[in-house]
């Protein structure tokens, strides 16, 4: 039998967790978050209120069915996002939660990626209204516990894995029957090769589909990696303020904000940018309350 070493603050949010969702209250909350399954071993469901002025997550709160490792990722997690913006939240990775925790054994980092996946389950469910269960994307690789293509090439590309044995470690596929390790196998090489491939703090060419999720991630890198270094050279900077469907809604900050070109570097270089690296669809709009009345740009 497998013998793990757990750290004190996995311990402590083991023995002693905060945030647990006691009461049937489940309406008081406007974000639900739901990913696992029982079946697999470990359920995890993640609560938020927000408020909507400020878009800041003012209560956090969580009921876990799994091990030590998952209760814990559950407990810390709500205390990691309490008082952040939901765009603030969505920064928080799997790799956030365990060095939290003083770290997790390799065999349960799984726990921390499902810590993530329901916050992002419950932030989308806050935005959209629509389903609470962490929805799966691509083809399922691994039928003994239901894990697509695009979750391991997610967690391949996030914590730098590989090996199959990893990749189990992290989101359990290959963990059965071992029928999928040579799919596994042959998505750690793409997505490996295309991270060596691409010059460093790159993002990736325009992906064909994304969540709004995904989405709004690939947005704030752009702005970090390809806008912001721009402006800040000039003195400038730029806030991602909202997107709302294929509009994006940035605020200008520093010598930006007084700037007479504002409406050219809105369209010939954040917007031209995110069409590069995110969608062709999208248009950026000017925050109102920053800079009086919004520019739209549209073709």
């Amino acid at each position: 039998m497998a013998k793990w070493t757990y750290s004190d603050k996995v311990k402590d949010h083991f023995m002693n967790p905060r945030n647990i969702l006691r009461e049937d209250n489940e309406a008081e909350y406007h974000g639900i978050g739901l990913t696992g399954n029982i079946k697999c071993g470990d359920e995890m469901m993640v609560y938020i209120k927000v408020d909507p002025a400020t878009l800041t997550i003012t209560d956090c709160k969580w009921r876990t069915y799994g091990c030590a490792s998952a209760i814990a990722s559950s407990s810390v997690l709500t205390d990691l996002i309490r008082g952040k913006t939901l765009e603030e939240a969505l920064k928080v990775t799997n790799k956030d939660i365990a060095e939290e925790l003083g770290g997790l054994p390799e065999q349960k980092m799984h726990c921390s990626v499902m810590g993530r996946e329901a916050l992002e389950a419950a932030i989308e469910n806050y935005r959209s209204g629509g389903t609470r269960k962490h929805e799966l994307e691509g083809h399922v690789v691994c039928t003994c516990f239901g894990v697509t293509d695009k979750e391991i090439e997610r967690v391949v590309e996030e914590n730098d894995l590989a090996t199959v044995e990893e990749v189990t470690n992290y989101c359990k596929a290959g963990g059965g029957c071992g029928g999928c390790h040579g799919e596994i196998e042959r998505i750690i090489q793409r997505v490996q090769g295309a991270r060596t491939a691409r010059p460093h703090g790159a993002p990736a060419k325009r992906p064909a589909k994304l969540t709004n999720i995904q989405k709004i991630r690939l947005i704030e890198q752009t702005i970090d990696e390809q806008v912001r270094p721009a402006l800040r050279a000039h003195g400038g900077n730029i806030e991602l303020v909202d997107v709302v469907g294929d509009k994006v809604i940035v605020a200008f900050r520093g010598m930006c904000a007084q700037c007479r070109l504002t409406e050219f570097t809105m369209k010939d270089v954040v917007e031209a940018k995110l069409r590069e690296f995110v969608s062709e669809e999208l248009y950026v709009e000017e925050d109102a309350d920053s800079a009086g009345e919004p520019h739209a740009h549209r073709e």
